[in-house]
Parts: structure tokens; C-alpha cells; sequence
């Protein structure tokens, strides 16, 4: 039996050509053009584990039939997204899908501001503002469904992990002020389109983004009144990271660099100084206003910026982007996403490399981690945490049949401790082991798996009239598991499916198994 251990990666064509070869038990044959190499149903399955959110027959099979370079190229490089009509429609019915975030931004701050003045009574108001808590509930709700639907069924399984991983890189609390009414925008334009792209631009678009001035509090950031939140975030958790060397000093004067920049949730401009008025800047809800920044001289990590508005952003940010400290601290935790808690030095210090040759390029650092050796190796060794358990374990359960209600999903998640959205401090989500493995974790993660194991767990009840034919409970004993995910369980899970008493008790086994804990 040819079992030779899953590689792929810059020898990747012989590499999966020998997985072909003893899929087929046929030798390695030399052709002038090189076919498409089909992997081994084993390969191609803890491929897809890791790349999606979860494997499935559908990845599988598009893995199988590409082979996995390709299959790789293509998540590394995207083309549109596709989605079941289904779920497409449920996110087109949404109304952060169908209102600009402008107008639904003004529209909740009128809201706000009518509650606020209701003075009819004491009840009236009351009414008036839990009317307006509301209505942010709905719409912060919205924004998670949406970005679980896609999870679930994008076919852009890569871009989806990228979004989250910058989500929590980049991360914002929707309980602060009206934040509920702009994550979903915040996701939408300012992280998925650049989650695979530059991550100069992504920081731009973070920079400009209203959810990350208001979280960070630079709205309130002005000369002589000066607010260091944003600035000292962007250098320690968005950029540098902590020890790279930069100064309090340095903090101080990005703080002077970010002064201006803010939101305007209103309809009309303010009065600038004449002198000023060529500076002035207003996109959507972003506004920089020059009456408010210090034009003073500045210097940052030891060079000037240059003084002249917003511009001077614009000349901070490349350098932090470009700086070398960047390029190791965001490489190092991709590779903790992606690889381990510990990931090896040696492809930390190669993936910054090819971010600093790449001039930030996200998907090349990502090709450089996801193509090298140590990650062809390391299948099962990253925990899964709570989102990545719960996706993937409702993929596996359901497929391509789109579920109706997520809200057993965000219930779940918030019972674990990792609701979308709802991290308070600025740091984001762990991403090792021990934040995700206690006892008491554990426990909830069984209670989850014989839910979804043993029925649907309300994945498909709605809040109308009830389907007449009420879906059975999964059957995970499947194409997949008999192609290719059994073959990956150890004697102990095997021995213990083995003593399952019925269908759901194995489904349940199943998806408590180690080897569905990791991926």
C-alpha cells in the first residue's frame, strides 16, 4: 500500500503527481506537457480542510479534479464569489445590502437623536430609545449572518478565512456607540476586498473607515487635545507589534499625524478656516477636517513627515507598512492561523521576506506559507477555535444545503466565548490553544456536536410558517467520510464510532473526535 505523507508546495506537481501515482497504484509517467495531476482522495481532503472552513464533497471534488496547485492558485486569486441562490437571497434581502451605510448611518443617528428629545414622558423616551437599541441589535445581527452565510457557502474559502483573520486583526466592538449600524460596511468594504490584496491598502481602508475611528476614539483626536488610542494601536497590534522598537515619542507624534481625522454623521459640512479650505476632506462618513490637526513639524521612527494635511496619513502609513518589523509580525500571525501556535522561525522570517519583496502582498506571503514544507505537515495540528469548530462542523453536517436560521450558530458562539463582533479590547481574538481548550470549553463543544448530530438544532426553522417536511438529522457517515476523512481518524475515535448505539450517537462521536477539533 503507497501511502507517502501529504506534501505539496514548490515541488508540488511531482510532489502530487506521486499522491496520483498511489491513488491509482500506476507509476509516475513523463509527458511533454504536464496533465492535471489528480491527488489522492486523503490529499486533497486535508487540503480543503484547511484552506476552507471546513471540508465537503463539494471541495473535494473541485480539489480532486484541479489538482491542488491550481485548486490553490485559485483561492490564493479569486474570482467573484459564487453562493447558493438560496443564501444569496437571504443576504439580498438584508438592509445592510440594501441601503448605502451613509444613509442608514444618518437615518439610526436621526433615530438616536429623536429618541433623545422625546420628552413627552418619561415612558415615551424609554420606549424611543430601546426602540433605537433595537434596531442596532437587528442590523449588528444582520452583519454576523451575513458573514456566517458566506463562510459557510462562499466559494472563496481562502478570501472568507482572510476576512475573518482581519476582522480580528483589525478589530472593532459593535457595542460601542453606533458601531452595530457600520460593521457590516466595516467588513464589507474596508477588509473582504483587500483580504487577499496589499496590505497597504487594507490599512488604508482601515484608516478611513468610520467603525475604526470611532472604536479607537480618533474622532476625538485633535491639536491640543490630542488622543493616542488609534495611534498606539496601529503601531503595536495593526503594524510594528510590541517591542519593535518605536517609542513613546513615536506614538505621541502618529497621534499628532491622525489629528483631523474623524466621522461626520451629518448631512453638512463644517466651516473651515479659509486658509484651510483646499484640506478639506469628506468621503461618505469619513471626513478630515483641518480646522482640528496639528500642522506642527513631526517626526516618525526617526524621519520627518512631511507637513500637509491628510497627506501626511498617507506618508505614515507606507512607512509602518513597509517597515521590516511589519512584515515579521504579520507573517508570524498568519502562520499562527494558519500552521500553529508556535509556527517555525525559519517560515516566519521567509514569508516576511516575500512580503517585503511583494511590497505587502497578502496572497504571495500567503503562497510562501501555504506552499512550504512545514505546512504539508502540519495537517491536524492547529486547534480549531469556536468559529472554525462550529463552521466547519455544520458544513461538514449539511454541505451545499443552506441552512435558514443562524441563530443556533451565534448562540453557540457567544456561549464560547467568541461572538462576531463582540471582543471588547482592541487585541482581537486569541489565536492559540490554551484560549480555546478548558474543561468548560470542551464541555460546551459536546453539547454542540450531539446537537447538530442528532437533529438540525433549529438550523432550519424559520420565523413564519414551519417547512411540512422537517429535515432529518445529518448523515455524516457520507461520500466524505467513506472517501477520504475515515481514513484520517486514529484507532481510538474509530473504536469508539465502533461502539455507537445509533445514528446520531455515531454522528455525535463523530464531530467530539480530536480530529475534528483540529484541522
Amino acid at each position: 500500500m503507497c501511502n507517502p505523507p501529504f506534501r505539496w508546495g514548490p515541488s508540488a506537481l511531482l510532489l502530487s503527481a506521486l499522491l496520483g501515482a498511489c491513488a491509482t497504484h500506476e507509476p509516475v509517467k513523463t509527458v511533454a506537457t504536464a496533465p492535471v495531476v489528480r491527488p489522492s482522495p486523503v490529499a486533497a481532503y486535508q487540503l480543503t480542510n484547511r484552506l476552507t472552513w471546513g471540508a465537503t464533497v463539494a471541495t473535494l471534488d473541485q480539489a480532486e479534479h484541479m489538482g491542488m496547485s491550481p485548486y490553490l492558485a485559485q483561492q490564493l486569486h479569486p474570482g467573484p464569489a459564487t453562493l447558493p441562490p438560496a443564501v444569496q437571497q437571504q443576504i439580498a434581502a438584508m438592509t445592510i445590502s440594501q441601503t448605502p451605510v451613509v444613509a442608514l448611518v444618518q437615518d439610526m443617528d436621526k433615530r438616536r437623536r429623536d429618541a433623545d428629545a422625546t420628552f413627552a414622558n418619561d415612558d415615551d423616551k424609554k420606549a424611543a430609545q430601546q426602540a433605537y437599541q433595537q434596531e442596532l441589535n437587528r442590523l449588528g445581527r444582520e452583519a454576523a449572518t451575513r458573514h456566517l452565510l458566506r463562510a459557510l457557502y462562499s466559494s472563496n474559502q481562502v478570501q472568507e478565512q482572510m476576512t475573518w483573520f482581519w476582522l480580528n486583526h483589525f478589530n472593532v466592538h459593535l457595542y460601542k456607540g453606533n458601531l452595530r449600524a457600520l460593521v457590516g460596511d466595516y467588513e464589507d468594504t474596508a477588509l473582504r476586498p483587500h483580504a487577499l490584496g496589499k496590505f497597504r491598502d487594507l490599512l488604508g481602508a482601515v484608516a478611513h473607515h468610520p467603525a475604526m475611528l470611532r472604536y479607537l476614539d480618533n474622532e476625538q483626536n485633535a491639536a491640543n487635545r490630542i488622543n493616542e488610542n488609534y495611534a498606539r494601536e496601529l503601531m503595536e497590534l495593526h503594524t510594528l507589534g510590541l517591542g519593535a522598537g518605536y517609542t513613546q515619542q513615536d506614538v505621541q507624534e502618529m497621534a499628532r499625524v491622525l489629528t483631523g481625522v474623524g466621522v461626520n454623521l451629518g448631512t453638512d459640512n463644517p466651516k473651515v478656516r479659509k486658509e484651510l479650505q483646499r484640506d478639506y476632506v469628506r468621503k461618505g462618513l469619513f471626513e478630515f477636517n483641518p480646522n482640528r490637526h496639528d500642522y506642527g513639524a513631526k517626526t516618525l521612527l526617526g524621519q520627518p513627515i512631511h507637513s500637509r494635511g491628510l497627506a501626511e496619513l498617507d506618508e505614515a502609513l507606507d512607512r509602518l507598512a513597509k517597515h521590516p518589523a511589519t512584515a515579521h509580525f504579520i507573517s508570524r500571525k498568519l502562520a499562527q492561523y494558519w500552521l500553529s501556535d508556535d509556527p517555525p522561525p525559519a517560515l516566519v522570517e521567509s514569508m516576511a521576506q516575500s512580503f517585503l519583496k511583494s511590497d505587502g502582498d497578502i496572497a504571495v506571503t500567503l503562497q510562501t506559507l501555504l506552499s512550504s514544507p512545514e505546512y504539508a505537515q502540519g495537517a491536524g495540528q492547529k486547534f480549531k477555535d469556536p468559529v472554525h469548530y462550529v463552521v466547519s462542523a455544520v458544513r461538514l453536517a449539511y454541505d451545499d444545503k443552506p441552512i435558514l436560521n443562524v441563530g443556533p450558530i451565534l448562540n453557540w458562539l457567544n456561549r464560547m466565548g467568541e461572538p462576531l463582533y463582540g471582543r471588547q479590547t482592541p487585541d482581537g481574538y486569541a489565536l492559540d490553544t490554551a484560549a480555546w481548550s478548558s474543561p468548560g470549553q470542551m464541555a460546551t463543544r459536546f453539547e454542540i456536536a450531539k446537537a447538530i448530530g442528532s437533529g438540525n438544532a433549529g438550523l432550519f426553522k424559520t420565523d413564519g410558517p414551519q417547512p411540512l417536511e422537517k429535515p432529518a438529522f445529518p448523515q455524516l457517515a457520507n461520500a466524505l467520510y467513506y472517501r477520504a476523512l475515515g481514513q484520517t481518524l486514529g484507532p481510538n475515535t474509530q473504536q469508539a464510532l465502533a461502539q455507537a448505539t445509533s445514528a446520531q450517537e455515531w454522528n455525535s462521536f463523530l464531530l467530539s473526535s480530536p480530529e475534528l477539533m483540529h484541522r
